[in-house]
């Protein structure tokens, strides 16, 4: 029975179990059963990096209190966020990594870093 590289279709010398016939036959074909899923996640990771990045650069420029609207403007989007928590006066803390905001109104936030 002839066996074939389940990528490029090449004979297989060696293993009965052997699928591929090299590395790079076996990351494509990986790759390629993956890429749905991937472009899915990739774009959740990016989200949530972006909202890290902008919640970073404003807590460095010690812009702890800022507007929700000027944070949207920003890029941020609250709909993406890591997890959340509770603050001792029962206000809910979201996320992104170790960085975070809590809403003190309907309007304003403040950014947050969380300690370990």
């Amino acid at each position: 029975m002839d066996r074939h590289c389940e990528e490029c279709r090449r004979p297989l010398k060696g293993r009965k179990d052997q699928k591929f016939c090299s590395d790079y036959c076996r990351n494509t074909y990986n790759n390629r059963q993956n890429e749905d899923s991937n472009k899915y996640v990739r774009k959740v990771n990016n989200i949530l990096r972006r909202n890290r990045r902008i919640l970073g650069t404003l807590l460095r420029n010690k812009e702890i209190n800022k507007e929700l609207q000027e944070l949207a403007e920003l890029g941020f989007n609250f709909r993406y966020y890591t997890n959340t928590s509770t603050d001792d006066d029962g206000n809910s803390l979201y996320f992104c990594y170790e960085l975070g905001y809590k809403r003190e109104d309907g309007v304003r936030c403040k950014i947050i870093e969380k300690t370990i």
